[in-house]
Order: structure tokens, then C-alpha cells, then sequence
């Protein structure tokens, strides 16, 4: 077919696009939320003149669980604190809960002391380094989350700021299993081979045998589509459009099909 088939995909990937928008942008309601139940505790401890302290964080959990009793695609959800943030921890602390196997909400305890060969440093990973280096949403994953679960899955996080000063990031983790079950339908919409891709290219999931969830994609830089047109661009074949207000990019091929 010529153009008309063209005009069809094209709107066709705008619905993708919107679809996975609307999938995520509850869980990113849910991190939104922590961000700003954080930022409202640490700025009233700011003003009383005092560092915050890991027991002060214990204010956040009726929310985290509340979070994770709800059904939905959340396994895990809780704030990460900057290096340096707390009087009592200054290397680092996570107020962190999850669902567990038999669906009891657990916190998650690790050894967070720098003086230990066990010691969990996740400021470089991309779940914190991403939100903390661009001040925006991030998906970050799949990957086989050992901090946590030991499950191949993504998270999604903000950072959290008070008076412009950088404090952590909030966040939640979702099994890839889940994430692949509420977003393949919609990628399965499309003519033809898809894939969602995080600012770094990371293939989140994906309809497409040549390009497998975890996989890098190489291309240009992921991070200005994001923040480009809303009907995105054309690179190499490929056609990256933005998802909204979601920082995934959906891929598909700007070849008109034949037939």
C-alpha cells in the first residue's frame, strides 16, 4: 500500500503511545505521591532546625503500604536517601517496603555500612543516578534487581528536592512479568514490530525478536526525544516517539508497508 497505510501506523502509534502513558502513569501517581509526603517531612524537620534521622522516616510507611495493598502493578515503593541526608546514617538508608512472596509487605534490610564487602552502594545505579543527574522521571531496567528482590524488574523514581537541595529519590519497583503483561497488549495493537526504551535506550519490553527486553538499543541521544516533538523522530529506519508524560520512548519502523 502507499501513504494511506502510513497515516494508519503513524496513528496507530500515537494510540501505543497514549496507551502506555495511561498504564504507567498510575504507578508514577503512587512515586509522585511518596516524593511529596518526603519533601513535606524533611522541609518541616529543616525548619525546626535539625537533620533528619532514619526514625523520622518512619512517618512514610502507612503510605508505602497502603501503596502496596492497593492491586496493581507496584511490588515494592519507598524513598532512598542521598548520601550525607540523615544524622544516623551518613552513608545511606533506604525506607523501603515490598510484597513478598506470599504477599506480606516486609521492609527491606540491608547492610548500609560502607565498612562492609556487603555494603550496597546504589548511587550509581540507574534508578537514582538518572532522577538525581537529570531532576526528572526516570524508568529505569529491566534488570535483575539484587538490591531488593533477586526479580528481573523496572523502577520508576523521581528525585526528591527541598529549597533546590537534592535529598533522594523517590521510587517504586514492578516485576518485569507485570510490566510486560499490562503493556505487551498494547505494543500487540500495532502492524507491526515494537519496543519501549528508557533515556538510555534500555529495551523495557518489546514485540520485536531482534530486540529483547534488557538489550541496548543504539541510537541518538534517547534523552532529547524525550523532551522533543510529541510525534517524535526518525533515525535510521526507526520512528522514537515519545509516551507522554512517561519517560519511555515507543520504536517502531517508519517503512510504509507493502501489499
Amino acid at each position: 500500500m502507499g501513504g494511506g497505510a502510513h497515516v494508519l501506523d503513524e496513528a496507530a502509534a500515537a494510540d501505543a503511545a497514549a496507551g502506555v502513558s495511561d498504564t504507567l502513569e498510575c504507578v508514577f501517581d503512587a512515586v509522585t505521591e511518596t516524593c511529596t509526603d518526603t519533601a513535606a517531612l524533611l522541609a518541616s524537620i529543616a525548619a525546626a532546625g535539625r537533620r533528619p534521622s532514619t526514625a523520622d522516616l518512619a512517618a512514610l510507611r502507612p503510605l508505602l503500604h497502603a501503596q502496596l495493598e492497593t492491586p496493581g502493578l507496584v511490588s515494592g515503593a519507598g524513598f532512598v536517601a542521598a548520601p550525607g541526608l540523615l544524622s544516623d546514617a551518613p552513608a545511606a538508608w533506604l525506607e523501603w517496603w515490598q510484597t513478598g512472596p506470599g504477599g506480606e509487605i516486609r521492609p527491606l534490610l540491608l547492610d548500609l555500612d560502607p565498612e562492609h564487602s556487603a555494603y550496597a552502594d546504589y548511587t550509581h545505579w540507574e534508578w537514582f543516578a538518572l532522577a538525581r543527574d537529570t531532576g526528572q522521571r526516570a524508568v529505569a531496567g529491566p534488570y535483575v534487581d539484587y538490591l531488593c528482590s533477586d526479580e528481573y524488574s523496572l523502577t520508576l523514581s523521581v528525585p526528591v528536592t527541598v529549597g533546590g537541595r537534592f535529598m533522594g529519590v523517590a521510587a517504586a519497583d514492578v516485576y518485569l512479568p507485570r510490566f510486560e503483561a499490562a503493556l505487551m497488549p498494547v505494543l500487540q495493537r500495532l502492524p507491526g514490530p515494537a519496543c519501549l526504551v528508557n533515556s538510555r535506550g534500555r529495551v523495557a519490553v518489546s514485540t520485536d525478536a531482534r530486540r529483547l527486553a534488557g538489550s541496548l538499543l543504539k541510537g541518538p541521544d534517547f534523552g532529547k526525544v524525550l523532551t522533543g516533538p510529541a510525534d517524535g523522530a526518525a533515525h535510521d529506519g526507526l520512528h522514537l516517539r515519545p509516551c507522554g508524560g512517561v519517560p519511555l520512548i515507543l520504536v517502531t519502523t517508519t517503512a510504509e508497508r507493502r501489499g
